[in-house]
């Protein structure tokens, strides 16, 4: 025996598979000097492994099993190789291998000494790191930890089949109390932490899921008892070991790792804070509970000493204990504890409006406050504003003022709201922003840089400031005269007095855009970048004069974002006027982004101050601009569609759509975008009839997309007639397979015979399949977006070698490209209306042939659910059909949790029996098995259920499915009508409660 497991040893390194099954047959059997052989062990392998001796062999979890005293010498290393997460990984999964009998059937893992002593190791690892959830929950899965947990449970005689909630924690040996509490503490953090994934559920059981107010209540239980606790340590368990009789209540009970109350009590309102404070989300009171637990959380950690057994993140619980008091109201504004952040909440609160003002500019000074919050701030009150509350617009200025003194301090650029605040001051706002700017800076000596920067600030004041009175009450302040030196106070003096004719001049409003006069100049870098942050068109026109006039060099390129279509360049940077080819290039830009951000209202106002502009000298420009504002007016309609509006276009809009596809203008640079969305646009609103019938030939022949349009179109209007009348179906069919379609190419070797095949992309298609897809994703229409995706999924199925007449090379539809156009299709679809249930089961079928049976199964129900009410009506046949519900036999099949396929063998028009039989002998399964019987409603199934059962020694189970067979309105005797209401009841519960296990 001896040289059978050192041969054994040896052999791991080679394949660790090979020896599994002697390790199996042989440790129960015989006793063996663990520590001789193990020293025999190391010595052969360690000549058989002397070619490599700076590479340590990492120790294989059997060697724990031979030599009891190598866990513990392993644990104490630095690093240890495996690490104590992989070792419980592998003693776990060593210990639950199911085993194979003499007639090749899978049994259940054996109950034998080598796997209880794999359990017992794993416990042995997990007692090592102190039962750390935090490094327990990182390190492993949800599934193994739930074994190590339950593993802890019955070890610590917890009595099993009674719920935790219905224990006394106090009667409890303190080992066995701990190891609820241990398990309780994980299941609340797994639940509502976010651990357990919704396209994952069988890595959790329903039962965990559904005791998560027992946990709470366990938990709030454990938070009464005054007394120490014990937790098991390796030599508790040891001792667990070596008297199999004890009964919790031995030594080992109080001779584990002593934890105090206040330690307990400390981690478990800790967890409970987390828990409440993640509830209060959905129930505000809740977050009352959870600032109670951070307290005592809080109050706990002072009192102790030390926190060896408390593993929690403090900076995460004062973030937890600030947002409660915020969110509960818990602020005093006058406690030396309470936090900045505490103090303004609480002022807003109490509408003390003007404190919260006072508070930012104190804090300017302090600079205590990140501006992010401050930002926060203001926002709520513009959004106040905008919900009509009267009263507070004075407050989101001077805000807006305190913020931007802030910002100019640390040397930022000025917000856009402060700007806007600078075109219409009046005195009192300029009065307040010299005072924010005069207690901003520190009293006694401000730095250089405070002193630079705001200097900084007063003179961009006094350049923005457009009426002069108010340009010279800054000016003669005495913050102005001490910051600026006097050369600087006169050359801007000087600029104001220069600016004040041409400002009288302009005193009056211009009717035309074009004779706006231009104002003095001022320094460069600023009026470039208020050209670029401007988006009034006249407020440009007017930095540009200004620019000009300092220096003549092409403004159009200040900002490296500003970007016009390709098609447009060569025609703008044509134009002679170099002022008016960066007013040309800058509004189209500035507008082009305002649309691509959906900011219709200036991108109007930017194309049509660019169309006045260039209607003055270019014909071809001015259609251009005419041609970018249709664009700009069917972006804007489709967006309001996107975002629920069911108004129809004006027809001037499809009149303006239709001209803008039958236009010929010779010379004139077209975007294919434009013609790209118009007809994406007749196809969302229907106009059908246009494009099979009235749109000119010429074009269908010229244009793809109107060739596709018009296909698409007439489609839709065939669809409701005869088969045999769907000419134009079968030429949108011919067309989408050129689309997907590559071109073989035999290439000729050197000796002159055909070698190597070569594929690419079919030039007989009427579009590239990308820009094909940009296409379609312009698409809204139910009807067409369907017709597509049924279209490919056919094409997908029917992917072979295609031969036509029209074709005079060998064609192949690719599938791979096919596959990945219908997966873009269907969840582009999706985002459309997520509750289609024709593109729901589309999408679960490509989950479902790609093998990922989780999100199938999930958007199955999600699909059954959306016609059904949520399951409260029968689903219809035609969604539910036997290839879907077949499928979703599969996928439950394939996650092992084989009751459930059991149950939905029902659901077909036929019970299938065999599959329900062969499911139903599985022992492995991964659903809740019993708690599923009462959906089984054929009696066929239950009674072979309770033969199972029965053969196994099952009792409790075997009672159950008795239980479940003799409801009386399952007798066979009862009226068909009794027992398809017993049916339905029984199909509409299993579904909702797979709704809940799989959403």
């Amino acid at each position: 025996t001896d040289q059978l497991v050192t041969w054994g040893l040896i052999c791991s390194r080679l394949n660790e598979a090979l020896i599994q099954r002697i390790l199996n047959e042989t440790y129960c059997s015989v006793t063996v000097h663990q520590g001789r052989m193990s020293a025999e062990a190391a010595d052969r392998v360690a000549a058989v492994t002397s070619s490599r001796p700076s590479t340590p062999l990492q120790t294989s979890w059997f060697e724990f099993l031979l030599d009891g005293s190598l866990l513990e010498k392993h644990l104490q290393k630095s690093n240890p190789d495996p690490t104590p997460v992989q070792l419980i990984v592998q003693f776990l999964e060593q210990a639950s291998k199911p085993s194979v009998n003499e007639q090749n059937q899978v049994q259940p893992p054996a109950d034998n000494r080598r796997n209880r002593t794999l359990k017992l190791l794993a416990l042995k690892v997990a007692a090592h790191m102190k039962w750390d959830l935090d490094s327990l929950e990182k390190g492993l899965t949800i599934p193994v930890l739930n074994m190590l947990l339950n593993e802890l449970l019955c070890v610590s005689k917890v009595p099993p089949g009674v719920k935790h909630v219905d224990l006394d924690l106090s009667t409890l040996p303190p080992t066995t109390a701990m190891a609820v509490i241990i398990y309780n503490r994980w299941a609340i953090r797994t639940i509502f932490h976010g651990c357990v994934s919704v396209f994952s559920p069988v890595l959790l059981s329903p039962q965990l899921k559904e005791q998560a107010a027992d946990s709470i209540t366990v938990l709030e239980g454990a938070l009464q008892l005054k007394k120490d606790f014990y937790v098991h340590t390796l030599r508790t368990l040891d001792l667990l070991a070596a008297d199999a009789a004890a009964n919790g209540e031995t030594e080992s009970s109080t001779a584990g790792l002593r934890i105090s109350a206040d330690d307990l009590h400390c981690q478990v309102h800790y967890d409970l804070g987390g828990i409440f404070f993640q509830q209060g989300c959905t129930d505000q009171p809740t977050y009352e509970k959870a600032r109670d637990h951070f307290r005592q959380t809080k109050e706990l950690l002072k009192k102790l000493d030390s926190t060896v057994h408390v593993h929690l993140d403090e900076k995460r619980l004062a973030g937890y204990w600030n947002a409660c008091r915020a969110l509960t109201g818990d602020c005093d504004p006058c406690d030396p504890q309470t936090t900045p952040y505490d103090q303004i909440n609480s002022l807003i609160r109490a509408q003390n409006y003007q404190a919260v003002i006072e508070a930012f500019i104190k804090d300017n000074v302090s600079r205590s406050l990140p501006n992010d919050f401050r930002r926060s701030v203001l926002r709520e009150f513009l959004y106040k504003v905008q919900q009509g509350e009267s009263g507070l617009d004075e407050v989101c200025h001077k805000l807006c003022v305190c913020n931007a003194v802030r910002d100019a301090l640390e040397g930022e650029i000025l917000s856009i709201r402060f700007q806007q605040l600078l075109l219409k001051p009046s005195k009192r706002m300029v009065d307040f922003i010299l005072e924010v700017c005069t207690r901003s800076l520190e009293k006694d000596r401000p730095s250089e840089t405070s002193r630079r920067n705001m200097a900084g600030f007063m003179k961009t004041l006094c350049e923005s400031l457009e009426d002069l009175s108010l340009v010279f009450v800054v000016s003669s302040h005495k913050l102005f005269m001490e910051l600026l030196k006097e050369e600087e106070r006169k050359v801007l003096v000087e600029q104001m007095r220069k600016r004040s004719a041409t400002i009288n001049l302009s005193a009056k409003p211009l009717p035309s855009f074009y004779d706006i006069p231009a104002s003095a100049s001022v320094n460069i870098g600023q009026l470039e970048q208020q050209l670029i942050l401007s988006l009034e068109p006249r407020r440009i026109r007017q930095i540009l004069i200004e620019l000009h006039g300092m220096t003549e060099r092409p403004f159009w390129r200040v900002n490296s974002k500003w970007e016009v279509p390709p098609d447009y360049i060569n025609v703008i940077l044509g134009i002679k006027d170099n002022l008016t080819k960066d007013l040309v290039y800058i509004l189209m830009a500035k507008g082009l982004h305002c649309i691509s951000i959906k900011d219709f209202v200036h991108a109007r106002l930017l194309f049509s101050a660019c169309l006045e502009l260039v209607t003055e000298f270019s014909p071809k420009l001015r259609q251009v601009m005419l041609n970018e504002m249709l664009l700009l007016e069917v972006r804007a309609h489709e967006t309001m569609a996107a975002e629920g509006s069911k108004e129809r276009p004006p027809p001037d809009l499809v009149s303006r759509v239709r001209g803008y596809l039958e236009m010929r203008i010779h010379d004139l640079p077209l975007r294919q975008v434009v013609g790209e969305e118009c007809v994406a646009f007749m196809l969302n609103w229907r106009e059908n009839d246009y494009l099979t019938l009235q749109v000119p030939p010429s074009l269908v022949m010229n244009n793809p997309y109107i060739k596709l349009g018009q296909l698409l179109a007439s489609t839709c209007k065939e669809l409701p007639g005869p088969k045999e009348s769907r000419r134009t179906a079968k030429e949108l069919w011919d067309v989408v397979v050129q689309i997907c379609s590559v071109s073989i190419q035999h290439k000729r070797n050197s000796d002159g015979r055909v070698g190597l095949i070569k594929q690419r992309e079919s030039s007989m298609g009427i579009l590239q399949r990308s820009k094909f897809i940009t296409f379609v994703k312009k698409l809204r229409e139910p009807l067409v977006l369907t017709t597509l995706i049924s279209l490919f999924v056919r094409l997908h199925i029917h992917g072979r070698i295609w031969r036509t007449k029209r074709t005079p090379i060998i064609q192949a539809v690719d599938v791979e490209a096919v596959a990945v156009t219908v997966k873009e299709l269907v969840s582009y679809a999706l985002t459309l209306n997520p509750n289609n249930q024709s593109w729901l089961i589309t999408q679960a079928d490509i989950y479902f042939v790609t093998n990922q049976y989780s999100a199938a199964l999930n958007l199955y129900l999600q699909a059954g659910a959306v016609c059904s009410d949520f399951f409260t009506k029968a689903v219809p046949p035609d969604v539910y059909t036997d290839q879907v519900l077949k499928r979703m036999i599969k996928c439950c099949s394939m996650m092992n949790c084989h009751t459930q396929v059991a149950v939905l063998c029902q659901f077909l028009r036929e019970v299938d029996y065999m599959t329900a039989f062969k499911a139903l002998q599985e022992q492995n399964s991964h659903d809740a098995m019993d708690s599923f019987y009462d959906y089984i409603w054929d009696v066929t199934i239950l009674e072979y259920l309770t033969h199972i059962h029965h053969k196994r020694g099952e009792t409790e189970k075997r009672q159950i499915a008795i239980k479940a067979i003799g409801q009386t309105e399952l007798n066979t005797s009862n009226p068909e009508e009794v027992l398809q209401l017993a049916a339905h009841k029984r199909k509409k519960r299993f579904l909702q409660a797979m709704a809940k296990l799989y959403f």
